[in-house]
């Protein structure tokens, strides 16, 4: 409705009662989603009746009448949308990335405050009250929600050191937390706890995940050859290590379960890369004891967290958590130190593909929801760890020290690990002549010696305006030294200075000339480098750093700004959300050759030779009376300007039945004349060709592209590539009614396949509100189209012409990536474009008499009238072909659009035709004339019968006069010329009267009864006589019909 009429509110709400009337006209079953998501309701019909919409179903006049639960059959169909609803797509997976993540992140940020006290307070912590703020985010979660029980095994919890053995893991010892176990007295044989471990869980979402922290040091920073000697605590190396095994287990087995989809599999390299790293380890004599204390899972939750079996669907949430229960102390010889867990949340994507050969392979990609959550955390309690830790860091106030001199030191800067795995973590970072040191916040000093150092580069991009990044290549004999994710990277660490920070200034201003200068001898000597000098790993790790900063630097209301924050912190996201709306669509096969492209990972080639340089098409599309033929008769109008190509031109034949046959034959058809005239040397046949296909109608363009890609000659398939597709829209003749739109309008605005729009009318008033709100319609289902102004199809600017007739816009990346998206399958054929709605009749007449153009234009004009609202039976919107007229012997082109109520009449000009058709020049030599009607539940005996009355009517037979009949002029006419007439005996004419012996006066002569009589006899006479020449003579209809 528009804004006028929507004010009426009574007229608003009819609007509205018969708009659900219409929509549920010709259903059979009408789904009901009657219950609210995990709260499932018995479905009770009367409810549904008694609804207020429902209830207005049954109104008169305006209603469909009658009960609507007995005309229709209901169904609940609520726990098939929740299960469509758990499936993740790229914007559930944003949704869950802005909100329900930052939610899930925020409580791990509350669990480490607990822990940012001062050494004594934090040993008193009890693991009721560390974790307090996974229970509450868990508890009143559960209590919004309408799931009545949780799932068991999927619960926060947080246990101290030996408190966190497999019977202290039993779900139901998580309902009342321990007061009495604190981080002081779980260590072993009462000591201090040397671990916790730690799970939280969304109480309405998919995420969960589980880690493993450390009360201790899980290093010994190098303070020179005098602390070499120093040992970890043996049961907190023992338990990192175990811990960093698992850690990379669960990652090879999420990487397994992603590839192949097998639990069993991914169970088993998790297995295998758990035993391999305790191995390297030297962990033989706990790996003998831990052979049945390891356990490994892969869990499928849907959108409410609930666990599903892993079947249910591709694009689900999974868990994969790996635990070692009753970790032995073969330090004491008894008892155990606890237990270790690690699990991740993540999701897969696969897409099929298909080979060159027709084989279909799989593409497949995950990504790990849960990866900021800090997977390595060590809090110093121990006074000798916190005193070795501080001992390091004061070497920045002595003058010289095992790290040479202090040059400067600042906060913000980042180390990475070289590994993908683990992200950049932030600190202070202070700079000494010979070496590094890095204060982290949670694990205290981690000091670099050049001793230790095989080389230390600098990479910044050549720009100040890009992270600067410094690489340090260690040997072996700094792995002590450095805590236990750091020590088990590749060989190297990264640490990043954010442009316009202190530590970048800091960095640049007094440490970069000084390193330079150095020699290997005399101290960290600094190449510079550029990005191909960086291996793939730093060169990744680089990137994310480049991300983190790009995030931090935009401004933190903005709201999307999360998602950046999440690109960041996830690294490969956006390629995997690239993957996700690739997969999400459908599970038909993707060649090969698109699929870079579809995510986003290359740019096309450029074709080389052009002596296999294919044919371009044009595609120009709309409906009726959007000028699309008057746009194409322009375009080849240009070809005296653009000489170096010679048109092709496609008209779908408007009384073909075949879908685009036709147009496969024609392609067949052009293809086989370049053949025969490949090897001529004139100058006309050298010229590239290029077809123009023009589609005027309610027809769908993805349809003519399939006819393409399904060619059954597999060379014509290579021989031609479409160019661009155009669509010309008249905003004025655009909707049926109030803002219904014609079928197919928008399906030729898609996009994917169509890359500008000519608006064809109302060029001069683009204020209207139809080229406003059209405009505006089409901008929705086409973001990235670009707009032409071609009045009634003239193209006046050469970027417009350029535009449409571009050779490479339908197959540009972005183009091609939304056609895959919106429509599977089109590459093969298997999309199917669906009938209009509502139906769209096409009847197309032919005869062979002509027309009287004033009856037919006066009943054109007066169509409109007649047009009736929705269901639409009988409209006719648009009447266009080739006809004759009575005062000429020229065929004449006749397009008439009954909702502008415009006809336009123009001449026939030969011009370019399809291909040769015997039985269709047969009939045009027959029946010259033809008409396409299009409407709504056309009848043909309808349509002819419209037409009959716009050719010349056969005369009807005249009726015999009477007296009654004759009008009083005829009466005049018959006393004026027999007045003079003789008198009968007794009469005389006065002059003026007719007067009789009596002397009475009259005005007519005495026998004019006589003269009637005679006049009609006289009459009756001509009109038989016409009568019997009229049955003697034959007459036919337009169609040669004997009247």
């Amino acid at each position: 409705m528009s804004d006028g009429e929507y004010e009426d509110e009574e007229a608003a709400e009819e609007f509205k009662i018969a708009s659900f009337v219409n929509m549920v006209r010709d259903c059979v079953r009408i789904g009901i989603p009657y219950s609210c998501r995990g709260h499932l309701q018995t479905f009770d019909m009367f409810i549904v009746e008694k609804w207020p919409i429902v209830q207005a179903f049954a109104l008169e006049g305006i209603g469909g009448g009658g009960f609507f639960t007995m005309k229709h059959e209901l169904m609940d169909v609520s726990e098939l949308l929740w299960k469509l609803y758990s499936n993740m797509d790229p914007v559930s997976l944003e949704s869950l990335l802005m909100e329900d993540l930052i939610t899930f992140e925020h409580q791990w940020t509350n669990l480490f405050s607990h822990f940012e006290m001062e050494i004594p307070f934090m040993l008193e912590l009890s693991e009721c009250q560390a974790g307090e703020p996974f229970r509450s985010y868990f508890s009143h979660g559960m209590l919004s929600s309408h799931i009545a029980e949780p799932s068991p095994c999927r619960q926060p919890f947080v246990l101290f050191g030996t408190h966190s053995t497999r019977e202290n893991l039993k779900p139901g010892n998580f309902i009342f937390p321990s007061e009495g176990h604190l981080v002081r007295n779980t260590g072993p044989g009462g000591s201090t706890a040397k671990h916790m471990m730690a799970q939280c869980v969304s109480p309405k979402g998919p995420l969960a995940c589980s880690r493993t922290y450390f009360f201790g040091s899980t290093h010994i920073p190098y303070l020179g050859k005098d602390n070499d000697t120093q040992k970890k605590n043996e049961h907190i190396n023992l338990l990192s290590q175990i811990y960093a095994a698992v850690v990379e287990a669960v990652l090879a087995g999420i990487a397994s379960y992603a590839k192949s989809l097998s639990p069993s599999k991914a169970k088993e390299a998790a297995e295998q890369t758990l035993w391999a790293q305790l191995d390297s380890m030297n962990l033989l004599q706990i790996k003998s004891s831990l052979r049945s204390k390891v356990t490994f899972q892969i869990e499928a939750v849907n959108s409410l967290g609930r666990i599903v079996p892993l079947d249910d669907g591709l694009h689900l949430v999974n868990t994969a958590s790996m635990a070692v229960y009753d970790i032995p102390d073969l330090q004491n010889g008894r008892g155990c130190l606890g237990s270790i867990v690690f699990s991740e949340s993540f999701l897969k994507s696969q897409v099929n593909v298909k080979e060159k050969d027709g084989t279909v392979s799989t593409d497949k990609s995950y990504t790990i929801l849960t990866a900021a959550v800090p997977r390595f955390l060590s809090w110093l309690v121990e006074d000798n760890e916190v005193k070795l830790s501080e001992k390091a860091f004061s070497t920045v106030k002595e003058q010289k020290s095992f790290l040479g001199s202090f040059l400067a030191s600042s906060d913000g800067a980042y180390m990475c690990p070289g590994s993908l795995e683990m992200g950049p973590e932030e600190g202070k970072l202070c700079f000494f002549s010979d070496g590094i040191l890095f204060l982290h916040p949670y694990h205290g000093s981690i000091t670099i010696s050049k001793n230790h150092v095989n080389s230390i580069k600098l990479y910044d991009g050549n720009s100040t305006t890009v992270a600067a990044a410094v690489v340090v290549e260690f040997n072996s004999s700094l792995t002590p030294h450095l805590p236990i994710h750091f020590s088990r990277a590749a060989g190297f660490l990264m640490f990043a200075l954010m442009p316009k920070s202190k530590s970048y200034r800091t960095f640049y201003s007094q440490v970069f000339p000084i390193w330079q200068k150095c020699t290997d001898n005399s101290g960290l000597h600094l190449q510079v480098i550029q990005e191909d000098q960086l291996s793939t790993d730093q060169r990744q790790i680089y990137l994310n750093i480049q991300n983190l900063y790009e995030a931090l630097a935009y401004p933190t209301a903005e709201r999307w700004t999360h998602l950046k924050m999440a690109s960041a912190s996830l690294p490969g996201i956006q390629s995997f959300f690239q993957h996700l709306g690739v997969s999400s669509v459908g599970k038909e096969p993707i060649p090969r050759v698109h699929l870079p492209f579809l995510l986003q990972h290359s740019e096309p080639a450029t074709p080389n030779n052009p002596e296999n340089e294919k044919m371009t098409i044009t595609i120009v599309s709309g409906l009726p009376g959007s000028y699309c033929n008057e746009l194409c008769i322009s375009l080849v109008s240009l070809q005296t300007e653009y000489g170096s190509f010679r048109w092709n031109v496609y008209r779908q034949p408007a009384d073909s039945t075949e879908d685009f046959q036709h147009f496969q034959r024609h392609l067949s058809s052009v293809l086989e004349v370049k053949r025969k005239h490949g090897v001529h040397k004139a100058a006309y046949f050298r010229r590239k060709i290029r077809m123009l296909v023009v589609l005027d109608g309610y027809s769908d363009v993805l349809d003519v592209v399939q006819a393409l890609q399904t060619h059954y000659d597999p060379e014509v398939r290579s021989s031609f590539v479409i160019g661009a597709v155009t669509a010309c829209v008249n905003p004025l003749s655009c909707f049926m009614e109030h803002r219904f739109t014609f079928p197919k309008f928008l399906e030729q605005c898609s996009q994917g396949i169509v890359s500008s729009v000519a608006m064809t009318s109302l060029t001069t008033e683009q204020r209207h509100p139809s080229f406003v709100l059209v405009q505006k319609l089409i901008r929705a289902a086409n973001p990235g189209a670009a707009f032409i102004l071609a009045e009634k199809g003239i193209v006046t600017r050469n970027e417009d012409i350029e535009l449409i007739m571009s050779d490479s816009s339908f197959t540009n990346p972005q183009m091609l990536r939304a056609r895959y998206l919106m429509y599977p399958g089109w590459f093969e054929g298997k999309f199917s474009s669906g009938p209009a709605f509502p139906k769209i009749d096409q009847i197309c007449v032919r005869f062979s008499r002509p027309l009287e153009k004033a009856r037919f234009m006066t009943r054109c004009k007066a169509i409109k009238s007649s047009i009736k609202t929705y269901p639409f039976f009988g409209n006719l919107y648009h009447i266009a072909g080739r006809v004759l007229f009575s005062d000429s012997e020229q065929r004449v082109e006749v397009c008439h659009d009954t909702l502008v109520n415009s006809l336009r009449l123009a001449p026939v000009e030969d011009g370019p035709s399809p291909p040769p058709d015997p039985k269709r020049d047969q009939r045009e030599t027959t029946q010259p004339c033809m008409l396409v009607f299009t409407g709504c539940s056309l009848k043909e005996d309808d349509v002819k019968d419209w037409l009959r009355q716009c050719a010349k009517q056969k005369p009807q037979k005249k009726l015999l006069r009477t007296r009654g009949t004759l009008t009083l002029q005829e009466m005049r006419s018959i006393h004026a010329k027999r007045h003079l007439d003789p008198l009968p005996e007794g009469y005389f004419y006065n002059g003026t009267q007719f007067v009789n012996f009596l002397g009475e006066k009259m005005d007519r002569h005495p026998l004019m009864d006589q003269f009637i009589y005679d006049y009609i006899n006289e009459a009756n006479r001509e009109i038989e006589k016409y009568n019997k020449e009229l049955e003697a003579q034959d007459h036919f209809d337009i169609f040669g019909q004997k009247l």
